[in-house]
């Protein structure tokens, strides 16, 4: 088997780990905010990915490093394979008693996903895999299936907001991006998409997962994901699932006009091509331009000073632009 000892490795600190956190959950936890309301922080994240990159740093010296809640290191970009780590994917669930939280470890090697591994210790199950040889859940090796109708898994919070005012056949939220696609991986749900960006650490594991399991993981705008980037977040919202659930979900998303973001937009992206003649000669080569839009249509644009991390101009349609503002914030380019 490819990576045994790397997947022996991440399995045994995933549970570790796990066990931490349900330790932490049963004594009471203290709840900070990292960049907003949308982004809660404990103990028990820091201590939990403190244990993960310790005990990876004993087994693979060699590898580079990233865990979202340690200082990022430079170094890592020289590095051919790069383990990425969210010690709780769904922080908001672990915090207020639901079951819906995961370790997320995933390896990369090269840009792709490449190993993965997600542990949901609430309800102890463990979903692992590597690209090319199969997914198992608990230990068991994940069948494939061929779903008649598809299931389509998505973000709790984007369907409270805006999502419930479609009527997308087969929506059921919930948190965990990580633990939607290794749910997915595991058969048990076929398409995911989100309209707002996610970070590296919240997908690596689970798109090792989908694609070890026959799936795809890029984009919104249909590029692929590369990871170990120097900035580790994507600036765009992400689609997800089996190749037929793929194009199903396509099809759903076009009619239905959903939307995304896209943070720090430049003219070699697809979505430059939504601003206006004039904005695009006015906007070239400005790092702080920041859209939502839905194919062809531009919704919100917001341009931010990246010295003083303060907004320039803010247009667009009241919704879209509060939801855009919420992803700019989030992602912590604006104080």
């Amino acid at each position: 088997m490819l990576y045994a000892p790397e997947l022996q490795t991440a399995v045994r600190l995933a549970r570790e780990a796990g066990a931490l956190l349900l330790r932490h959950r049963a004594a009471g936890l203290t709840v900070e905010h990292k960049t907003s309301a949308d982004d809660p922080v404990t103990a028990a994240d820091r201590e939990a990915s403190a244990l993960i990159v310790a005990g990876l740093h004993a087994a693979f010296p060699g590898d580079g490093l990233l865990s979202e809640e340690e200082v990022d290191s430079p170094g890592r970009l020289r590095h051919e394979r790069v383990w990425i780590i969210d010690p709780i994917d769904g922080t908001k669930e672990f915090t207020t008693g639901s079951p819906d939280f995961c370790v997320s470890i995933g390896l990369a090697v090269r840009g792709e996903a490449v190993m993965g591994v997600v542990y949901a210790p609430a309800t102890d199950e463990l979903f692992s895999g590597v690209v090319g040889e199969g997914v198992q859940k608990n230990s068991e090796p994940v069948e494939p299936s061929t779903p008649t109708t598809f299931r389509l898994s998505v973000s709790d919070t984007e369907y409270q907001r805006e999502l419930h005012r479609h009527d997308i056949p087969g929506m059921f939220p919930s948190g965990s991006i990580a633990l939607k696609l290794a749910r997915m991986a595991a058969g048990e749900a076929d398409a995911t998409f989100s309209m707002s960006p996610r970070a590296e650490w919240d997908i690596c594991a689970g798109d090792a997962l989908l694609r070890a399991a026959g799936g795809e993981l890029r984009r919104r705008d249909g590029r692929p994901i590369v990871y170990n980037a120097p900035r580790p977040s994507l600036e765009q919202g992400i689609i997800g699932g089996t190749p037929a659930a793929l194009a199903w979900l396509e099809d759903q998303l076009r009619a239905h006009h959903l939307p995304t973001a896209h943070l720090g937009l430049t003219p070699q992206d697809p979505a430059w091509a939504v601003l206006s003649d004039a904005d695009r000669t006015e906007l070239a080569g400005h790092p702080g331009v920041c859209v939502r839009y839905s194919g062809s249509d531009l919704l919100a644009l917001l341009v931010i000073d990246p010295q003083t991390h303060t907004v320039q101009r803010a247009e667009g349609d009241a919704h879209h632009l509060d939801r855009l503002t919420r992803d700019v914030v989030r992602a912590g380019l604006v104080k």
